[in-house]
């Protein structure tokens, strides 16, 4: 047995799925309601990462992106800020030179975003290079044809890596929920991420359909309750991808309060990975239609 398998034999990794749906379905019926509070809403704002990851990105587009950030704090000095900007890893040194906010972080998606697919001295190079440019923190997606077929050892070995060159910087890792399928594997891909080195565990790119789900938060938010409970160590969780709407967001808040708890109600270890609904949530906040971002 492998030490990654033995990893994952520490938990209860066979899950059913239907199960998990009409537990999702159950927890959310109870208490959703009760989390449809402009406190929460605001919460859910300064939680944001808000996001540009276009084809059509340049330095052009990235410096008015930071700017209304920048601005942000000037027109809406109340409502606090979004957590983070994340850009690709050539935007770094921009969104660097650019963001006055020092408590707003600077993400970079790397190490061949959003597929994985290449060799791993060029996930570190790029990696490395964000961080040089600025970046404060880095989003990677495991390797996820690896992961489907087995081969653990690549996969962990890649994000402790990954890690590695990382240092004191935050490192979120990418499942891809949506190419897992089984709430099984969702969880198995979990705990293997955590235990190489993850310091937040991410749904999906946001590139791919199915992305975030409310069932694939559940199985992950348990896996880092879990997690917690055998290591004293607290992983962050990010949903990305498929939040359309408020109601969306204050989801993924009702599973992480229920699974989690308080403990994880900082943006420190939720975090949302969206763009459209920065503007959504500032709507409901103040009352009136708000299209800043």
């Amino acid at each position: 047995m492998s030490k990654y398998e033995e990893a994952l034999s520490q938990y209860n990794t066979d899950l059913n799925d239907e199960k998990v749906a009409a537990e999702v379905a159950n927890l959310l019926a109870k208490h959703l309601e009760e989390n449809n509070t402009k406190e929460v809403k605001k919460f859910l704002f300064n939680s944001v990462e808000l996001t540009t990851l276009k084809t059509t990105d340049s330095d052009e587009s990235v410096l008015k992106f930071v700017e209304k950030v920048n601005k942000f704090d000037d027109d809406y000095p109340e409502l606090g800020h979004v957590a983070t900007v994340c850009v690709y890893p050539n935007f770094a040194k921009v969104c660097h030179d650019t963001l006055e906010n020092e408590e707003v972080e600077i993400a970079c998606v790397s190490a061949c975003f959003p597929s994985s697919q290449s060799f791993i001295e060029v996930k570190v190079a790029e990696t490395a290079l964000a961080i040089k440019d600025g970046a404060t923190e880095i989003d990677i997606v495991q390797s996820v044809g690896k992961f489907l077929s087995g081969d653990y050892e690549t996969v962990c070995d890649e994000i402790s890596e990954l890690k590695e060159v990382c240092g004191d910087k935050k490192l979120k890792v990418i499942l891809e929920t949506g190419c897992l399928k089984t709430a099984s594997n969702i969880k198995k891909a979990s705990i293997l991420a955590m235990y190489a080195g993850a310091d937040y565990i991410k749904t999906s790119t946001g590139k791919l359909e199915p992305a975030a789900t409310p069932e694939a938060a559940y199985v992950m938010c348990q896996a880092i309750k879990e997690y917690y409970n055998k290591t004293g160590i607290q992983i962050g969780f990010k949903p990305a991808g498929g939040m359309k709407t408020v109601e969306d967001a204050l989801k993924y808040y009702t599973i992480v309060k229920e699974v989690l708890g308080e403990k994880w109600l900082t943006n420190q270890y939720l975090r949302l990975g969206t763009s459209s609904l920065a503007n959504k949530l500032l709507s409901e906040i103040l009352d009136k239609e708000i299209k800043f971002f």
